[in-house]
């Protein structure tokens, strides 16, 4: 790993964070209030609503103007929806607070993953590079929801005062403060040379191609895989009358997890298949979640969170490889941009759609609704053999 390499990690981390715990806190603080599970879904889903309508022009302004410009943005709107929240702890401002924080950091990713995308070299520095990058998301999944809980319990007179609420959203502004620190001396690339055309591009003609509507569909089934496991385990937790820290901590075992596979996986980038490693991930994901809402206690709770982390966790670097692979450079950032509306778009509607779910099987069934879907769909993932390993980019 570069030294530039691990400063845009550490940046990629503090912006992360700064969402992440903001994910915790706000829903915990609404169920605080006597809000419904109901109500915490659609403010969840509010951390990837503008994302669905950011990700294409984020991509887009990516590939104009490179890595530095859009980080700055991000981490303006960043401190501001974190520091609103500090100020005015009310549901009304929770809800803007995940707009601005998810938006960020949503076209933060999309500027990070091209400018590593393209100085990377080959199929095989793909995988490595996009693993060492996938580290950052699971680190800060740890750092921000435990820290958070943390100061939810220990930094008010009580634990889960509204002083401690505030002190954790404090933190949360804070953090995105570092990654413009750790960016604005990074290189930017050369732009891409452009061929001049009658008729511009549009981002859907990438769907035309099978082999990038089956990845986007594995990708589809894990990230909501990703959403329903943010969203059942404190709304469980809560109703089981587990602690905020425990809470956090289990959400961040998972990212821990998450984290020790991708340290793992540049060492065995020669050895790995992009199509083998997401269908393998797409079963073992399916049958935890069979078993996961039958585990009686937190512990339990814990175990099956960091293997679900093994899991999910191998998965972000071999898309994003075959993904850099089957797109031409001058789109990487549209591309990129496609893929997070796509995911986000089902993030917007699935954590609505887990409350209505909760509500009338419970959260038991949740789980195994969703284990089922990814289970069926692992087909799609070997569909995709042959793809990406030695193909190159247009």
């Amino acid at each position: 790993m570069t030294p530039e390499l691990a400063r845009l990690i550490l940046a990629q981390v503090c912006l992360h964070a700064c969402m992440a715990g903001t994910r915790l806190a706000a829903p915990l603080l609404a169920l605080r209030e006597g809000y419904s599970p109901m109500a915490v879904g659609v403010l969840l889903a509010l951390f990837a609503l503008m994302q669905v309508f950011l990700a294409l022009p984020a991509g887009r302004f990516a590939d104009r103007n490179g890595l530095r410009l859009p980080i700055n943005y991000s981490v303006v709107a960043a401190v501001i929806g974190a520091g609103a929240a500090v100020a005015f702890p009310v549901f009304p401002v929770l809800c803007f607070a995940a707009l601005m924080t998810g938006g960020a950091t949503g076209a933060a990713s999309i500027s990070l993953q091209r400018h590593v995308g393209r100085a990377a070299k080959g199929a095989l520095h793909l995988r490595q590079v996009f693993s060492w990058l996938a580290i950052g998301p699971a680190v800060s999944n740890f750092i921000g929801p435990f820290s958070a809980g943390l100061l939810i319990d220990h930094a008010g007179p009580t634990p889960g005062s509204l002083v401690g609420y505030r002190a954790a959203f404090l933190l949360m502004a804070v953090l995105p403060l570092a990654s413009w620190f750790l960016v604005r001396r990074t290189h930017e690339l050369p732009p891409v040379a452009v061929l001049a055309t009658a008729d511009k591009p549009k981002a859907w003609d990438l769907m035309r191609e099978p082999t990038f509507r089956r990845l986007m569909l594995c990708n589809w089934f894990l990230s909501s895989c990703w959403d329903v496991h943010t969203f059942v385990v404190p709304v469980l937790g809560f109703e089981r009358g587990i602690s905020a820290s425990v809470i956090g901590s289990i959400l961040g075992a998972f990212a821990l997890a998450a984290a020790a596979i991708r340290l793992l996986m540049p060492l065995l980038a020669a050895h790995l298949r992009e199509w083998k490693v997401v269908g393998v991930a797409m079963l073992v994901t399916s049958a935890l979640f069979a078993i996961y809402p039958l585990m009686p206690s937190a512990l339990a709770m814990g175990v099956c969170s960091v293997l679900l982390g093994f899991a999910l966790g191998s998965v972000q670097p071999m898309i994003m490889s075959m993904l850099h692979q089957m797109t031409p450079p001058a789109r990487h950032g549209e591309a990129l941009g496609l893929r997070l509306m796509a995911i986000n778009a089902s993030s917007v509607l699935m954590p609505m759609l887990f409350g209505s779910a909760g509500a009338l099987i419970g959260v038991a069934g949740v789980f195994w609704a969703t284990g089922a879907m990814v289970g069926i769909g692992a087909r799609a993932a070997w569909l995709l053999k042959g793809n990406g390993d030695a193909q190159t980019s247009p």
